[in-house]
Parts: C-alpha cells; structure tokens; sequence
C-alpha cells in the first residue's frame, strides 16, 4: 500500500474508531444504551475493576475477589481495606480509570504489527478467561466474562489480519474510554455500585490527596486523551 492510501486508511480508520467511542459515550449515559452496548458495559467494568484489583496486589493489600452486577456496576475487592489516606489509597484509586487506559494504548500501538496483535489478542482473551476463574464471584461475570475471552482468543487464533487489527484498536479504545461510562460517577464525590452507595474514585483521590474530585476527573480525562493520541500516533507511524 502506497503512503498516501495508507494515510487515507488510517483516517478513515480513525474517523470509524472516534465515532464508537462518541457513541459508546453517549449511549452509556441511557438505560437503554447500556443495555445495547450490555457486553461492552462488561468489559469496561472489568478493565475498570480490574486496574483497581492489581494496583492493590501492587500495594500489598492482595485482590480477593472481583463481583460484576447485571447493572454493569463493579467492585474489586481487597484484602486488606484502604484507610482512606496515603499516596497508596490514591494510586489504588485512580488505577481504575488510570489503569485500563495503559493497557488500550498498549492495545493500540500492539496494532502496529501483525504478530504483536495476534499476541495481545491472546493475551487479553486468556487474561479475561483466567480473571475469572481466579477473582470473578458473581454470576455476571462467569456468564459474560469467558464468552468475550473465547471470542477473542478465536478471532487471535482464526480471523483475518484486518479484522484482527481494527478488533484490538476498537478493544483499545474501548478499555481508554471505559472511565468514561459513567461520566456523572467520574464527576461526583461517590456513586451506586450494586444498588449501595459508595465513594467514587475522584472522591478517595480526594480524600487522600486534597484538592477537589472534579479537579482529579478533569486532570484524569486529560490523560486519558494524551494516551490515546500517542499511541494512535504511534500505531499509525511510518
């Protein structure tokens, strides 16, 4: 393919994967949208959940068990709870918006070549499938959880390299933009996670670091853009 088809490739590629991710955003604000984006829903809980459950293994306070609701609401738990002060209590926090947008820009750039997305297609397919046999208790997740992994891991295995390649960069953005299905809980000091209410992640952030939640959300949604750019741009390097 001659540089300027493949520029003209890689806009039109862009243009498709920036109106998902607008539509997914808007849709997720709606019952319904949620509903029609249901294994979507999923999927971003666990990418969020899960950022939450490895900071905390990184922390020291062990990951017990990930519970995902037919709401789409999630919740990772620790063994060992935060007291709701520290630098820890904060990076525990914030990797759950923070986290999931690493793994989509590695996602992306994966795209770059053939065999590193076929390799993070199965990683990511064997990591859904292992995350619940070892963490997941909930019937949510068990039902939801290992159909996305096998999907992935078949389509590393048997699909084609074009639809390999737009599947982990719409997979990607997915996981960057998954802070962002709840946009008001991003926003608000605290929010409902399986019908109670809880401290959202900007309100520990807060708590634990000063400086007001909206601050963190604006100055998390910022980095959650640069992320994407560069690794789009980095995909999309000649």
């Amino acid at each position: 393919m001659s540089s300027s088809l493949a520029d003209q490739d890689h806009r039109q590629r862009l243009a498709l994967l920036a109106g998902i991710a607008l539509a997914s955003i808007l849709l997720w604000q709606t019952a319904l949208g949620s509903l029609l984006l249901y294994p979507f829903t999923i999927l971003a809980t666990w990418f969020h959940e899960m950022g939450h459950g490895i900071a905390a293994m990184l922390a020291g306070r062990g990951f017990e068990r990930l519970l995902i609701f037919a709401d789409g609401s999630g919740v990772a738990l620790s063994l060992r709870p935060a007291d709701g002060y520290g630098v820890a209590d904060a990076v525990v926090a914030a990797s759950g918006p923070i986290g999931p947008a690493i793994a989509g820009a590695l996602l992306i750039v994966s795209s770059r070549s053939p065999t590193a997305t076929r390799n993070a297609l199965t990683v990511l397919g064997v990591a859904l499938l292992a995350s619940t046999l070892i963490w997941v208790r909930s019937l949510t997740g068990w039902l939801v959880l290992p159909a996305l992994g096998t999907a992935i891991v078949l389509l590393a295995v048997r699909g084609s390299q074009r639809a390999q390649e737009f599947v982990i960069q719409l997979l990607g953005v997915q996981a960057c933009i998954s802070v962002w299905r709840q946009f008001d809980y991003l926003f608000s000091p605290g929010g409902s996670v399986g019908g109670q209410l809880q401290r959202s992640d900007t309100g520990a952030i807060a708590d634990a670091l000063l400086l007001p939640y909206w601050f963190w959300g604006a100055g998390i949604s910022a980095a959650i853009l640069a992320l994407l750019w560069w690794s789009f741009s980095f995909a999309f390097r000649r």
